[in-house]
């Protein structure tokens, strides 16, 4: 069952906000759902943390194919560069997940569309991302114009991730372009990474929309994939954002 509130709010850190997004595995309530190429998203039943459902999202390696591979879901309007407040999602990996190698499979970003500054495009601030068995997140700060002036912060490494089983992840932040903005992130219900005195957005009054998803990033990015797991799927449940850490940990992991 999908509870959305009425009117989203940007202003998370003035704590009169509270849960502005929540979504319990279905594909209904979102602003946008991407399937590129031989890429599908679906609301499943057979597999999920809480009944009914759960969100799987496949994609298809394809070597005639020269665009990008996603196959995610996202909800406008989650944060602007000022705001506070908590993002969580559970996802799960297919039993026979192939972590061999090192190309990266993005699974949650915030993102705006930036096509009419001339610099770049759809441009996504923080990732959360999969390389092997790691974890791996980012931040990133500067402005958007000229490209080269978006400047990254990578945190490496923060949790190892097993195939075939639930995880859960919540985020805490600070959104600010200057050195006053915190990152925090638990995985499994621990605090894995906490960064304080950073800046953790781009200098940029926009609004940022959160993405979860497969997005074989690396496929499209370095034009081949590695190993032989040519088709890999990815099922998300229990995602949240509001202003308390409950809000976006919606089974209290």
């Amino acid at each position: 069952m999908l509870r959305l509130c009425c009117t989203l709010v940007f202003l998370l850190g003035l704590g009169h906000a509270s849960q502005i997004f929540s979504n319990k595995g279905t594909t209904q309530g979102w602003s946008h759902i991407n399937q590129e190429n031989k890429g599908t998203v679906q609301q499943v039943s057979n597999v999920f943390i809480e009944s009914p459902s759960a969100i799987k999202c496949t994609q298809v390696y394809d070597p005639s194919y020269a665009g990008r591979y996603h196959s995610d879901l996202r909800k406008d309007n989650i944060y602007r560069n000022g705001d506070t407040g908590f993002y969580g999602f559970a996802f799960r990996l297919q039993e026979d997940w192939d972590f061999s190698g090192d190309q990266s499979y993005n699974i949650a970003q915030f993102i705006a569309d930036f096509t009419d500054s001339g610099c770049d495009d759809w441009m996504p601030t923080t990732m959360i991302w999969l390389q092997g068995n790691q974890l791996y997140t980012r931040v990133k700060h500067g402005t958007v114009c000229p490209k080269a002036a978006q400047l990254l912060t990578v945190f490496p490494k923060v949790a190892t991730v097993s195939a075939g089983q639930w995880h859960k992840i919540v985020v805490h932040s600070s959104w600010k372009s200057d050195n006053t903005g915190f990152f925090k992130l638990w995985f499994d219900g621990v605090k894995v990474l906490e960064q304080f005195n950073i800046p953790t957005t781009i200098d940029n009054n926009r609004a940022f929309g959160f993405s979860i998803g497969l997005y074989a990033n690396a496929w499209g990015d370095e034009g081949r994939m590695e190993g032989s797991q040519g088709t890999r799927q990815v099922w998300f449940d229990e995602i949240g954002v509001g202003s308390a850490f409950a809000d976006a940990d919606l089974d209290q992991w």
